[in-house]
């Protein structure tokens, strides 16, 4: 599955293959196709390459799309809902928690996810799509994790406003991020234009991260705050 790395004024995509290996999932990633230096060439790449300074960009198929594109808007959320993760991991790192290695697998999925955003199928070849298909499996993944975690909760019999701890917190704000990366790749979806796993993968996302931050709150011995109607 091709993989990129989103940068603020351009994507840049995959050429030459290597191999990633985490935890149980092994997959060919593919790096720039910008080649800043020749082999042996220890030089300092640059960051910046100038070419979206007119505020266009280019999809993993070649369009040349103004960054307003709803594409775009799907790339930024879902790069921001890996940020937001990213956080949120840091403070799990934090306070101990045991389950930080799924936060690292999701946002290693995102990154599919972008990648499968960012090939239109009404441009895409049949080697684009290739490397961009979007499995199922992270989405099975994510319901096992789920069902593991409430196996451990008390019941949800109230309204739970996004608190108990900086680890719930950041986890519920991530949860945030993640239902508007879903409401941006919908449309996408619906257009037949990216696989209709990755908006199942971004729905089920939002419930796994309200389930840890449930379940952070929980292991960290916190209380989550009620929602109690204002007299």
């Amino acid at each position: 599955m091709a993989s990129f790395v989103i940068k603020p004024a351009h994507l840049r995509y995959v050429v030459r293959t290597g191999k990633l290996i985490n935890g149980n999932w092994t997959r060919n990633i593919f790096w720039s196709d910008r080649r800043y230096a020749t082999e042996g060439d220890n030089r300092v790449p640059k960051i910046y390459t100038k070419t979206g300074d007119k505020g266009y960009s280019s999809t993993f198929t070649g369009e040349r799309r103004p960054k307003e594109d709803h594409i775009f808007e799907a790339l930024g959320n879902t790069d921001e809902l890996s940020s937001a993760i990213g956080l949120a991991r840091e403070f799990c790192l934090d306070k101990g928690h045991t389950f930080t290695y799924q936060l690292d697998k999701i946002q290693c999925i995102l990154q599919d996810v972008g990648s499968n955003i960012a090939t239109p199928q009404s441009s895409a070849r049949e080697s684009h799509i290739r490397r961009t298909k979007f499995t199922a499996q992270p989405i099975a993944d994510l319901e096992t994790w789920i069902d593991t975690f409430t196996g451990e909760l008390p019941p949800l019999t109230n309204f739970i406003l996004p608190s108990g701890g900086k680890s719930s917190s950041a986890l519920h704000l991530a949860r945030t991020v993640c239902r508007r990366a879903e409401r941006s790749v919908a449309p996408i979806v619906r257009a037949g234009e990216a696989d209709p796993d990755v908006a199942k993968f971004l729905n089920r996302l939002s419930d796994y991260l309200f389930t840890a931050a449930r379940y952070a709150a929980t292991k960290e011995g916190n209380e989550e705050k009620i929602y109690n109607r204002p007299e």
